[in-house]
């Protein structure tokens, strides 16, 4: 696997591949799961490979609950060449006869016939051929599924850094209008405490109007929010299994916007919050997808 390709946990996969008396055919379903989950569906033959099926996927996969169903058809063809064991089939046909004589009992029709057990000898099945035919087919299904993957996680991909430059670009703006703020907060304390409290000491007025400022500066969840953007887009830039680490991110981007909203104290930030959680909000609905 590409160790920078950003994986769904979203696909599908078919593939099969013909043995000497039939074909194996594979389907695989993957969904969104926090771990690796595979349900495998297999004829009684296919079980004693079970185990290298199950090592197979893991080296491909690290994420997603799973759907793996294999059936074994026998070509159309190999009917025509079954083999009748005339010798047991008069076995039998002469046995039903003895039986039948002087009872109320009808004789076997040739149909009845030819489903006794051993009347007709079932075609030999090379296990070996069969064996291979069905790791072939499974490994090009799951080369199928993991391609999907691949093509669905690009597209997440492009998603989410499209909603990253989206919050970069809120941040970038609140931190541009934000002396701004800070100095119109300033001018509305000092108007508002000078004219209820005009006897008290200016300096506690100013001190009291410097306070009130600090808790309003939001420059530090501006900061640390550039820094989450920075992080996911290396997480991102490095691929592989992503899912876990990009949803605790996200966890850490709605922390910060709810931060910003409660501080916030003009309508510009409290915009710029409710966007910056709707960005992380469609982010997070898409990292549940990816592995």
């Amino acid at each position: 696997m590409a160790s920078k390709t950003v994986r769904s946990m979203t696909a599908f996969g078919r593939a099969e591949s013909p043995f000497d008396t039939g074909i194996a055919t594979w389907e695989l379903r993957s969904v969104n799961h926090r771990y690796l989950e595979p349900h495998f569906r297999l004829p009684e033959a296919a079980r004693p490979l079970e185990s290298q099926l199950r090592e197979r996927l893991r080296k491909q996969l690290a994420r997603g609950k799973l759907e793996l169903n294999l059936s074994l058809k026998s070509n159309p063809g190999e009917k025509a060449s079954l083999q009748v064991d005339e010798a047991l089939a008069h076995a039998v046909a002469d046995a039903a006869k003895r039986v039948s004589s002087g009872a109320d009992v009808l004789p076997l029709n040739p149909l009845q016939l030819l489903q006794w057990p051993g009347v007709i000898a079932e075609p030999e099945t090379d296990t070996e051929a069969q064996s291979k035919a069905i790791l072939a087919a499974f490994d090009a299904a799951l080369t199928q599924l993991s391609d999907n993957r691949a093509r669905e996680g690009a597209e997440l991909r492009r998603f989410i850094e499209q909603r990253l430059d989206a919050i970069s670009a809120q941040v970038a703006s609140v931190r541009q209008l934000l002396p701004q703020i800070l100095e119109a907060q300033r001018e509305k304390l000092r108007s508002r405490l000078q004219e209820l409290l005009s006897e008290l000491d200016p300096d506690r007025v100013e001190q009291e109007i410097v306070l009130l400022a600090q808790k309003a500066d939001v420059d530090e969840e501006l900061d640390r929010l550039d820094a989450h953007v920075t992080e996911a887009r290396r997480v991102l830039s490095g691929g592989g299994p992503i899912g876990r680490r990009l949803d605790f991110l996200m966890q850490e981007f709605n922390r910060e916007a709810n931060t910003l909203s409660s501080k916030s104290v003009v309508t510009d930030t409290t915009q710029a919050a409710v966007e910056l959680k709707v960005l992380i909000e469609q982010m997070r609905e898409q990292v549940q997808n990816i592995e």
